[in-house]
C-alpha cells in the first residue's frame, strides 16, 4: 500500500476531487495548507505598495491506495491539477505498512 500526498492549488480541489471519485477512489483527506517552493512565493501590489506573500496558500490531498493503483491515482492528479503554470504542486508517495479500521477491526488493504 501506499500513501500519495498531493499538494495543489486551492482552485483545483473539485476538479481533482470529482476525477478521483470517478475513477473509483472517493476516500481522501484535504487540508489547507500554505508553503512555497523554489520560486519563494510571490510579489503584490495592494494601493500602491509592493509586497512580498512568502507563503502561498494550497491543498494537501492524501489518500492511500493499492500498491497497483498508484499509477493510476497519480496519473489523475497530475492531468487534473496541471496549470503549467508555477506553482500546480507536488505528489508525493509514500510506503504504508499497515492499515487499521477502527469500527470493523480489518486490516490491510480490506481496511482501504
Amino acid at each position: 500500500m501506499k500513501k500519495i500526498e498531493a499538494i495543489i492549488r486551492p482552485e483545483r480541489l473539485s476538479i481533482v476531487k470529482d476525477s478521483l471519485e470517478d475513477s473509483g477512489y472517493p476516500g481522501m483527506t484535504v487540508t489547507d495548507v500554505k508553503g512555497h517552493g523554489s520560486q519563494k512565493g510571490i510579489t503584490e501590489q495592494w494601493r500602491g505598495r509592493t509586497y512580498r506573500v512568502d507563503l502561498l496558500a494550497k491543498v494537501k490531498v492524501e489518500i492511500v491506495v493499492a500498491d497497483q493503483d498508484v499509477d493510476k491515482v497519480v496519473d489523475c492528479i497530475k492531468k487534473e491539477a496541471q496549470t503549467g503554470s508555477i506553482g500546480d504542486g507536488k505528489i508525493f508517495i509514500s510506503p504504508i505498512d499497515d492499515i487499521h479500521r477502527i469500527r470493523t477491526g480489518e486490516s490491510g488493504e480490506a481496511a482501504i
